[in-house]
């Protein structure tokens, strides 16, 4: 569990880096329980508890997180009402790569906090970061050498939002 019991580093990161960092996580939270949505929506029944999981483990991060955020001061800001999916999720196996994607994304974020946190909070974000790199390497079939460290040299094109508009990018 994320919680905010220890001060921000003094040497290395002022306060508000571990508010941002908390904030950017929350933020991959709140598009990780949108996408794991997609995800169940159309991965096959024999991966659909594995889907059920990692949307249960990413509700409980954001909810967390939410208050993280208050404790360190800040206001938890809210999930968007959309999110525009990095590629098309028409199949099982798409939904298997976007569970990847989401995992991979969340790592990164929590690799951020991991490196602006101390003590609880440093502690908690790297459990995170650990578990997302599993369930990563578990929805991708492989595994990276650094969980959360990896380069993008090109981020994926995004779909369109759902009708309407006011997508935010997953």
């Amino acid at each position: 569990m994320i919680t905010a019991r220890t001060a921000p580093r003094d040497d290395d990161a002022p306060p508000e880096a571990v508010l941002d960092a908390a904030q950017h996580a929350l933020r991959a939270e709140h598009a990780a329980v949108y996408g794991y949505g997609v995800v169940g929506g159309r991965i096959g029944e024999d991966r659909r508890k594995e889907a059920r999981e990692g949307h249960d483990a990413h509700r409980a991060r954001r909810d967390t997180l939410h208050r993280t955020v208050r404790d360190l001061g800040g206001e938890p800001e809210a999930s968007a009402a959309a999110y525009a999916l990095p590629f098309p999720v028409p199949d099982a196996a798409a939904a298997a790569r976007l569970a990847a994607e989401l995992e991979e994304r969340v790592a990164a974020v929590y690799a951020d906090l991991v490196r602006a946190a101390e003590g609880g909070l440093r502690r908690d974000a790297a459990g995170a970061l650990r578990e997302a790199a599993v369930r990563a390497v578990r929805w991708r079939g492989g595994s990276v050498a650094f969980p959360g460290l990896t380069e993008r040299s090109a981020p994926a094109e995004p779909t369109d939002g759902p009708p309407g508009g006011g997508a935010s990018e997953l």
